[in-house]
């Protein structure tokens, strides 16, 4: 592979083709016309203009990106995440090209796209599941008998789709019938289809997932989980590997459950497994992501591994030279994404024009960033700037460094999630472990965020009077 293709944009743009660069080969960028002097066209030994800003025009386009890759003599495309990232038909079309697709095949991706086939496909690995059905539901009246069994609260969810959409959680029969019609109106509005399932809704729940990757020797690695509880409209926002809950024997247990996983849908590539953990720390499999997570940096530091070299290893077919018993984790790392979002304003999005953007900079610290200062943030895409990344070799190692790189990441001209980062880095909760996916509902309000700020404030202003006056009393003493 001389020469790879990276259909994407911003962070995970550049930070593919660090990796290919560090490995001799060669780069391409596509950009829309809104990023023409984004960093990640830039940083490509070639780039190319793939139409309008909107990415339904641009970086949605899979036929004139591989249109791009053949005149180019692309040997491969890296779809990053999001966009065509998990698109069967993108993937199918690649090898109908004799492009090679970094990332699984097109069955894997279609399997695990589709919640209702993937929970068929894995039953037979004795994997557990959250109580319910394991087909698609369309007759409220059908839902309502579903819940008196298994009991409430249940969970209504788009079997196309994630990222909340879809979703609806009821705690009264009185409520189904309605909920039910909401769900079905929301999937067939978000992923063309209205299939949903109803499932026992876990209260208390954690978020814990397990990074694998599986190569096309039958070989199939766990590289530890991910705690990625910390999330606002049932997006993440804040992730840490290892989690601080699990013992050794259940990292186990889960590991070996998400090989089985990948194994069910004959996997390729670098994959993560989904599961949801109740308060009594049972796990339950909740779906699987057939790409690079935005989170594989936490992984990346415990484990030691470059991921995306792993990725394209494995694309051209080598077989991984690493053993399960040889991955060991290695300190605790932590994960910020930073969002042009106003976490004042209910995370809502905050365009503008990034005056001022500095980065932090020392040991241990890593930032993956898409931006640089004086641009504008487009309105087209996801509003993430960067991820913030901090390694420690305990956990409040890492989480204190995280604290101290927030304070010198510097941004002016738009809001970020910058001061929730932290506000959840100090929070009690957050340090004793002690947290699940509600953790925004039960602890965060723009209220809290903002007394924090005015505690700060008063703090720096009477520092300030202090070395002032301090410096008054050294003027008026006689030489």
């Amino acid at each position: 592979m001389k020469k790879i293709l990276v259909a994407n944009r911003g962070e995970i743009a550049i930070r593919v083709m660090r990796t290919a660069r560090k490995m001799g080969i060669k780069t391409v960028a596509v950009y829309s016309e809104a990023d023409r002097n984004a960093p990640h066209v830039k940083f490509a030994d070639q780039a190319v203009c793939i139409g309008p800003p909107p990415s339904s025009e641009s970086y949605l386009r899979g036929d004139k990106i591989i249109k791009v890759a053949k005149s180019l003599n692309v040997d491969g495309i890296h779809p990053g995440y999001g966009f065509l990232s998990e698109n069967a038909n993108f993937a199918e079309n690649c090898e109908k090209n004799d492009i090679i697709f970094i990332g699984p095949r097109s069955k894997a991706i279609r399997m695990m796209g589709d919640k209702l086939a993937a929970k068929d496909a894995v039953k037979h690995y004795n994997i557990p599941m959250v109580p319910g059905v394991d087909r698609a539901v369309t007759d409220p009246m059908e839902a309502v008998e579903i819940a008196k069994s298994i009991g409430f609260p249940i969970l209504i969810k788009a079997a196309a789709g994630g990222g909340g959409k879809g979703m609806r959680i009821v705690e009264k029969e009185k409520d189904v019938v309605d909920q039910m019609k909401r769900a079905i109106s929301e999937a067939t509005s978000a992923f063309g289809d209205g299939s949903v399932f109803v499932e026992k809704y876990v209260s208390s729940p954690r978020h814990i997932e397990i990074q694998v990757m599986a190569d096309s020797h039958g070989n199939i690695l766990h590289f530890f989980e991910r705690e990625c509880s910390i999330q606002r409209r049932h997006q993440k926002v804040v992730e840490e590997a290892p989690s601080a809950i699990l013992t050794p024997e259940l990292r186990e247990e889960m590991g070996k459950a998400a090989i089985n996983v990948a194994r069910s849908c004959d996997y390729l590539g670098a994959g993560t497994v989904e599961f949801l953990m109740d308060a009594d720390h049972n796990f339950y499999f909740l779906e699987m992501n057939t790409r690079l997570q935005v989170e594989h940096p936490v992984s990346e530091w415990i484990s030691g591994v470059d991921l995306v070299e792993l990725q394209i290893n494995v694309a051209r077919g080598e077989a991984l030279q690493i053993k399960q018993e040889d991955l060991k984790i290695q300190g605790h790392a932590l994960e910020l994404r930073v969002y042009a979002e106003d976490p004042m304003n209910d995370f809502l999005p905050s365009v503008g024009n990034l005056e001022v953007y500095r980065l932090p900079q020392g040991d241990n610290i890593r930032v993956d960033n898409g931006f640089e200062e004086g641009m504008d943030i487009p309105i087209y895409y996801d509003p993430m700037l960067s991820k913030l990344i901090t390694y420690g070799k305990n956990r409040n190692e890492a989480i204190q460094r995280m604290i101290e790189a927030i304070d010198n990441y510097h941004i002016k001209g738009v809001e970020t999630t910058l001061p929730f980062g932290r506000f959840v880095c100090e929070h009690d909760a957050f340090r004793s472990g002690n947290f699940d996916t509600h953790f925004v509902k039960n602890y965060y309000s723009p209220s809290l965020l903002e007394a924090k700020h005015a505690e700060e404030a008063e703090i720096a202003a009477k520092l300030a009077l202090k070395l002032f006056l301090k410096d008054q009393k050294l003027l008026r003493l006689p030489n």
